[in-house]
């Protein structure tokens, strides 16, 4: 094979593709199981509404036209919905693409963003690439430091990254904390509040942040279909700002950024308050399960508001996923997450959640405990 010498970009040699590892199939294949209960990945286990289904049989005659680079009927919806302007929403192909397009139409090579030590990881991988410099600040027991994030802007900082939910510790920041700690930020700094798991926060200690669009300018708030609402696999999230900003970043996307099954797909989902209720619900009665049994063996863990849990197994989680997966487990290593004895678990149906609490007790009978 040729040696390839054109050489990409200086800067993609502090960056790394993001680990997908095997698939569930080839995991199969490779362990000779007949089955894998994947908990690895944040999905909703309970799938998307039964109307979405039924209604995306409706557009595959129309797979031969362009969607709407406007997405205006979603964007309609949702502005009834949320209760805001239409010309305050952008729509992206996931929020993931939102956080990129925020970093190219708002970051010049230098700036700094400051985010936590322990979130989402394509935070720092985007500023890192558009040229930006990451401020990494440390989690207090999972939770985002907002008094250290504020400490750490200089007058190079141009946006502050809140993941809320945290991903992947599930944490959430108090309201009255997130309330002085956007009204402090520098007006000129983009403050972005990521709520991907905010359908699943019940605590009453979680703000709603929408009211807060109408007073700071520099708020943007995303969030996801892809969560609560089951259409992780078409890809399409929405963020909420100041029409300013989403001008900007009209400038930046790609024409037809997200595809016209995914808009069909997320107004359906939109509508089934139902389906997303009962969704909630049953997260909540997984993770009080998972919780009383965890705290009965002896295990730590973070106080989640999302449908994952991170566990502190007392042993390295590499090793706890291996054994797992010996019981046809797929479960997330916190090696890879900035935890390395602890394991990252989807919470999932009754049935799976009790299962995974048994092969639990079954590693730990085995290994003498937990250490």
């Amino acid at each position: 094979m040729m040696a390839v010498k054109v050489k990409s970009r200086e800067i993609l040699q502090m960056v790394t593709a993001y680990p997908l590892g095997k698939s569930v199939f080839d995991l199969q294949k490779e362990m000779g199981l007949p089955s894998i209960i994947n908990l690895s990945e944040i999905e909703n286990v309970f799938g998307c509404s039964p109307k979405v289904k039924n209604h995306l049989t409706h557009q595959l005659d129309h797979l031969f036209t362009y969607p709407d680079g406007s997405a205006r009927l979603l964007t309609t919806k949702l502005a009834e919905f949320l209760n805001v302007k239409s010309d305050q929403l952008f729509i992206g192909n996931g929020s993931d693409e939102i956080i990129r397009l925020l970093l190219r139409a708002f970051l010049n090579a230098g700036d700094e963003a400051v985010m936590a030590e322990i979130t989402f990881p394509r935070y720092k991988t985007n500023v890192t690439i558009e040229g930006g410099r990451p401020v990494l600040v440390p989690l207090i027991e999972g939770t985002h430091d907002l008094d250290r994030m504020l400490a750490s802007i200089t007058e190079n900082t141009k946006l502050i990254f809140v993941c809320n939910p945290n991903n992947p510790t599930g944490t959430i920041v108090e309201k009255k904390k997130l309330e002085d700690f956007i009204a402090k930020v520098p007006e000129h700094i983009l403050i972005v509040l990521d709520e991907a798991y905010y359908e699943y926060a019940t605590s009453e200690e979680y703000l709603q942040s929408v009211p807060f669009l109408k007073k700071f300018s520099n708020l943007v708030i995303l969030r996801t279909f892809s969560k609560v609402y089951g259409l992780a696999g078409l890809r399409i999230g929405y963020g909420m700002m100041d029409s300013y900003i989403a001008a900007e970043l009209n400038k930046v996307k790609e024409v037809f950024n997200v595809n016209q099954l995914a808009q069909a797909a997320a107004i359906v989902a939109l509508e089934d308050q139902g389906f997303r209720l009962e969704c909630v619900e049953r997260n909540e009665e997984g993770k009080h399960l998972l919780e009383s049994e965890l705290t009965k063996m002896g295990y730590s863990y973070f106080h989640t508001q999302a449908n994952f849990m991170m566990i502190h197994t007392g042993q390295p989680g590499d090793i706890v996923c291996r054994e797992l997966l010996k019981h046809g487990l797929l479960v997330k290593s916190g090696a890879a997450l900035g935890y390395p004895d602890a394991i990252r678990v989807t919470i999932s149906s009754m049935q799976d959640n009790h299962y995974f609490i048994k092969c639990l007790k079954n590693i730990e009978n085995r290994n003498g405990g937990v250490s």
